[in-house]
């Protein structure tokens, strides 16, 4: 239990710490426009734009991004509705969201998941774009935090999410290579 209590403390003071400046709503415009690129509409075009662009390769990578996202969401969905953890604005009345989240609850975070699940098949795929690709994900990460709506321990475990996810799909479509 105190391990539980240690993390909450550290994610509040993170946050605070994150969240506490007079540039707020600077930070704030542009970790909105970063984390709307993690909403989905980028996935699909990129998934759509491989497979058109490389027949090929780009089922497969079309293939992996669907079933790492078959897994992804379903884990997503039971960790978040099982842990149920507030966001960080119902923690502390310091704490300010900058945009109204699409769900109730933090942990973990699906923007990030998805990110550094994109992230992980397009370096599986395409190993030139992997570092700019993995600095995405950690931006949209980032942004979470930084519009209010997130934790670093939601981001942390969203991240290990979406790269388990991706990890686990790429074996099983390689496989039936």
């Amino acid at each position: 239990m105190r391990t539980i209590e240690s993390i909450v403390r550290m994610d509040l003071a993170f946050s605070l710490f994150c969240l506490s400046h007079r540039f707020n709503l600077q930070v704030a415009t542009i970790s909105r426009w970063v984390s709307r690129t993690g909403d989905g509409h980028l996935y699909l075009l990129l998934t759509l734009g491989t497979w058109l662009l490389e027949r090929e390769s780009g089922s497969q990578f079309m293939s992996a991004a669907l079933l790492a996202f078959a897994i992804e969401l379903p884990v997503y969905w039971l960790t978040k509705n099982s842990f149920k953890r507030r966001r960080p604005r119902e923690f502390s009345q310091l704490l300010q969201a900058y945009i109204t989240p699409s769900d109730r609850y933090s942990l973990p975070s699906g923007h990030t998941a998805a990110a550094f699940l994109m992230a992980t098949i397009i370096g599986h795929f395409y190993p030139a774009w992997f570092e700019i690709s993995l600095l995405w994900a950690v931006f949209i990460g980032t942004s979470r935090i930084l519009l209010g709506v997130h934790f670093l321990t939601d981001v942390v475990i969203g991240a290990l999410l979406g790269f388990a996810a991706a990890q686990l799909a790429l074996s099983h479509v390689l496989e039936f290579i």
